[in-house]
């Protein structure tokens, strides 16, 4: 019978997770030592400040999350300093301030995906809420130079656990981001050509296409957030995080010019000629060859050598439909973005200056998922503050502080998940109540008092958390152990060691995460069908747009990545097997990959009447994008695109470029045709209903 994951983590730890708990009990001490050579209030918040650096060990990772925990404690302390310099005389409509900067917050990190970034937001709810709080608590003898000295202190202590984790993991056994890029570059690099392989073959299944495609996204997502890290490692870090950008933008590419080949020759083998047929087995071929490849150089020289063969192909084509002469030159547009996929690789392993820069994926910013998580965590603090005025009982503070904190930074997990998480918190709070009791009041009590003694007291406990810290799995367990932990311990230069006190906090930490666990549970997120249905308008209204940036392909694809990711998990939520969602998703990503491609196969043939017609096209392509969602199908889409191919025969004398045009409206108008289908009956419909576009809703 398997041991459970905690007891495997922590009997049979391996290697790095013996060295990350090592170090991390290195910071923490270090961070309690210097706290209280400086004489600070309360040295144990900065033993939360080094614990929270521990999450992820990349030294890079830590910077930053020590810079956006310095930064995200100063705004937040000055916010503090600011509510009471203007409410002070009025507590309740102090408190009334301080929901609604938590709420903001809260709101604020929904809409970025880096968890540093959120963290951010987290320490400027946490500090504003700690000053303010902890002033009032005691407001017969508050001054303004005190409110300014506990303001300072709370921010000093947080920087100096911050400082503390960020020199040890630099100077300890250091962890690069780069290694970790390069790891998920290789990785990604060989789902995608996978990936190729399948939608290539006639006989690949749905599930094993969808299940590498969700597989390439969510590493995507993950290359791109530890990019902004690896600029702190060093002259050539960002160098580095500029390949990995621009890895993920042309993977990004890949998927959406895949996605043509593979449901071309699935849905329409009617039209697939035996030229065509030869040249998607050459592909296959040389995709299996490039990702079974010893090396960088070996990779690259078959990736040219399959361009110069497609080259070759098409030069011997005879009297081949327009849409295969489209998708040929598709299939060639895809071999030079897998080309620019390895040399992004390379750049990460060897300077490439000729490399372009690309932007990061985008976070998709859904103002209803911020309104939500904004609203409960407001509404965490609300109850704490509402157990707080009621009872001014000491456990009341924490059940304000540290639910707050959990809520911004769990609030963009699934409800699945969450609920997971939080369980598995409030078992790690559970256990680190009587420990510690016992440490801190049965044997730290009865020590010297020396720093040297608390240490050796402590750091067993803290080694144990930090091994369970150490795990993805077990990771809430080592949180949910050493804050609360810490808290109800509070090692300092003068420790009470009140039982009384103690069991106090740690109520009120128990039952803090327990409020938060079933607010979590009573406002759920917005239904997955109604955010599936926003992201997939969100891409049609991106579609509109894409003719007003300079570089729209990058543009586009940055804002495609975790929107499709979001798509994939709401699809996994549901349960269904047909994972339409995640089709229309991807059908919306190859359609913006068109309308650019488009664009440039008429630059030399635009005149007046063809840029409005094409604006008109464009507008075209969306509404029908949503309507095909719907399961209709704009049949007014057909005659927009021949009157713009019209436009465009007259502006110029038909040849191989307008034949390339006109197979591309023809495979559009099929591509919105089977999405009509396929979507009519996964939701039951008869078939598919023809609309007129002057008709149709919005």
């Amino acid at each position: 019978m398997p041991l459970h994951p905690l007891l495997a983590q922590l009997l049979m730890p391996d290697k790095r997770a013996v060295i990350f708990a090592l170090k991390g009990v290195i910071s923490m001490a270090l961070a309690l030592f210097v706290s209280m050579y400086l004489q600070l209030s309360h040295p144990y918040w900065a033993v939360v400040s080094a614990v929270f650096l521990q999450l992820r060990p990349e030294s890079g990772l830590v910077i930053e999350k020590a810079l956006c925990q310095i930064f995200g404690s100063a705004i937040g302390g000055g916010f503090g300093i600011l509510i009471l310099a203007f409410l002070m005389p009025y507590p309740i409509l102090a408190l009334g301030c301080l929901t609604l900067w938590i709420g903001l917050n809260s709101a604020a990190a929904s809409m970025v995906h880096n968890t540093n970034f959120i963290y951010a937001f987290a320490m400027a709810g946490m500090t504003a809420g700690l000053v303010v709080v902890l002033v009032m608590a005691d407001a017969s003898t508050t001054s303004g130079e005190s409110v300014l000295a506990i303001a300072q202190a709370r921010i000093s202590e947080i920087t100096v656990g911050a400082l503390c984790a960020m020199l040890v993991s630099q100077l300890l056994w250091p962890v690069k981001v780069k290694d970790g890029l390069r790891e998920h570059a290789r990785s990604v690099i060989n789902k995608t050509l996978e990936y190729l392989s399948l939608e290539l073959d006639i006989d690949s299944s749905h599930d094993q296409r969808h299940q590498h495609a969700d597989q390439i996204l969510e590493i995507l997502v993950a290359l791109n957030d530890d990019s902004s890290a690896v600029v702190y490692e060093g002259p050539e870090g960002p160098g580095r995080g500029r390949a990995a950008n621009l890895l993920c933008n042309r993977v990004m590419s890949l998927l959406a010019v895949t996605q043509i080949m593979g449901r071309f020759q699935r849905n329409h083998a009617d039209l697939v000629s035996p030229a065509f047929s030869e040249l998607l087995r050459w592909m296959r071929t040389y995709f299996q060859q490039i990702a079974e490849a010893d090396s960088y150089e070996e990779s690259y020289q078959l990736a040219h050598a399959l361009r110069r063969r497609l080259l070759e192909h098409r030069a011997g084509y005879e009297n081949e439909s327009a849409i295969v002469t489209r998708l040929t030159q598709t299939a060639l547009e895809l071999v030079a973005d897998l080309v620019m996929v390895l040399r992004a690789y390379n750049a990460l392993e060897n300077r490439d200056q000729t490399l372009l820069n690309a932007p990061k994926l985008k976070t998709h910013r859904d103002p209803l998922i911020g309104a939500i998580n904004g609203f409960r965590t407001a509404l965490v603090f609300v109850i704490g503050a509402t157990v707080w005025i009621q009872t001014a009982g000491s456990a009341a503070l924490m059940l304000m502080i540290m639910p707050v904190v959990f809520s911004v930074m769990f609030a963009r997990f699934s409800l699945g998940v969450l609920t997971l998480l939080l369980r598995r918190l409030l078992m790690g709070a559970v256990v680190a109540i009587p420990a510690a009791l016992f440490f801190g009041l049965a044997l730290l009590s009865q020590s010297s008092g020396d720093f040297e003694m608390m240490v050796l007291v402590l750091a067993g406990p803290y080694f144990v958390g930090l091994l369970a810290l150490a795990n993805r799995v077990t990771l809430p367990y080592g949180l949910g152990f050493c804050i609360p932990f810490t808290i109800i311990t509070q090692p300092s230069n003068n420790m009470t060691f009140s039982a009384d006190s103690a069991v106090s906090t740690a109520l009120g930490l128990f039952v803090g995460i327990s409020v938060l666990y079933w607010v979590f549970k009573l406002i759920t997120p917005p239904d997955s069908q109604l955010m599936q249905r926003r992201l997939l308008k969100a891409t049609a209204r991106d579609l509109v747009d894409i003719d007003n940036h300079e570089q729209p392909e990058n543009w586009f694809n940055g804002r495609m990545g975790e929107r499709l990711l979001r798509l994939a998990n709401y699809d996994q939520g549901t349960g269904r097997s047909d994972r339409y969602m995640t089709d229309l998703g991807f059908t919306g990503l190859n359609l913006g990959h068109v309308s650019i491609r488009l664009r440039r196969l008429i630059h030399a043939h635009r005149s007046q009447a063809v840029d409005v017609l094409l604006e008109q096209w464009q507008h075209a392509l969306a509404e029908t994008y949503l309507m095909s969602a719907r399961g209709d199908f704009n049949r007014r889409f057909r005659e927009v695109s021949a009157n713009l191919l019209a436009a465009i025969h007259i502006a110029s004398e038909p040849n191989e470029q307008t034949a390339t045009i006109e197979g591309m409206f023809e495979r559009l108008a099929l591509t919105f045709e089977r999405t009509a289908r396929t979507v009519a009956a996964a939701e039951g419909k008869v078939t598919f209903k023809p609309v007129d576009q002057g008709t149709a809703p919005a």
